[in-house]
């Protein structure tokens, strides 16, 4: 039964992606739709500084200094690390002539994000009523060996240093089943970790983005995510977004077909080792 499952799911993907009609991939969750912005003065950050703090994961667009947080009556948490913000500070300085000429010195101060904080008070998103598929919570429950998940980031990934997954709340995504998606996806990636298959060592897989070996385990994940999406039965509603998706890394390899079999192959061992089921390599 399990073999006709990963067959029939190649199949329908393969098929897919042959098709000049298919839908464009869609991002699965939304963002809050604010940029980063100071909680007390509700400027937003310019220059560099929305990037950089874009990139800490926080989902939250909203952040203070320690002071700032002291004086709302609220405080940092203890081990939270914080970020720089920088900005352009003018002085004025005379020169020989007694003429006054401005400087420009570059100067930073650093930040916390709202989650950071206790007893601060912040705009929350309004989240959708997102319900948990009991299918997909006890797969995801099962799988041996976990590595940690994290919510509240405002992408999904997974982060080969420190052998954890960051997903938005679940209640950001359109709907369960593409919450469960993404998740299943994420969960592929992380079994290529030395201490589960080895697989980003065996095959030298790169995480940096754009490369060629980055393509192959995007492949290697979302084909994993398939086909733990027809073992939970939620595969109608996700498996031509998968195939959208599998098909613009396709392009990336010049639509060689042998990397879609090798990933088939890669995911297939992923989702046995997820399901806890045996095999010899």
């Amino acid at each position: 039964m399990s073999q006709k499952i990963y067959e029939m799911i190649f199949d329908r993907i393969e098929q897919a992606v042959e098709k000049d009609n298919l839908l464009p991939w869609q991002k699965p969750w939304a963002g809050s739709g604010i940029d980063p912005q100071n909680l007390v003065s509700k400027k937003p950050y310019r220059g560099i500084n929305p990037f950089m703090l874009a990139v800490q994961g926080f989902a939250c667009p909203y952040w203070l200094t320690y002071k700032q947080a002291k004086k709302l009556k609220g405080s940092v948490r203890k081990g939270e690390k914080g970020t720089p913000v920088i900005f352009w500070k003018w002085i004025d300085k005379e020169d020989q002539d007694g003429s006054i000429k401005r400087f420009p010195i570059l100067r930073y101060y650093t930040v916390f994000n709202a989650v950071q904080c206790d007893d601060i008070d912040y705009p929350k998103p309004e989240l959708k009523d997102i319900p948990a598929i009991e299918a997909c919570e006890k797969l995801v429950a099962g799988m041996p060996n976990k590595p940690k998940v994290e919510h509240g980031q405002t992408g999904a990934f997974y982060r080969p240093s420190t052998d954890s997954i960051g997903m938005p709340d679940r209640g950001h995504f359109i709907d369960a089943e593409k919450y469960y998606s993404t998740l299943f996806h994420e969960l592929t990636h992380s079994t290529g970790h030395d201490g589960r298959l080895g697989r980003h060592t065996k095959e030298k897989t790169s995480h940096r983005f754009g490369t060629k070996d980055y393509s192959k385990e995007e492949l290697v994940a979302e084909m994993g995510a398939a086909f733990l999406c027809g073992k939970t039965g939620i595969e109608n509603k996700t498996i031509d977004n998968s195939a959208a998706y599998i098909k613009n890394w396709m392009k990336r390899l010049k639509n060689n077909k042998k990397w879609l079999v090798h990933a088939a192959a890669q995911a297939q061992k992923s989702t046995d080792y997820i399901l806890g089921v045996t095999f010899n390599d």
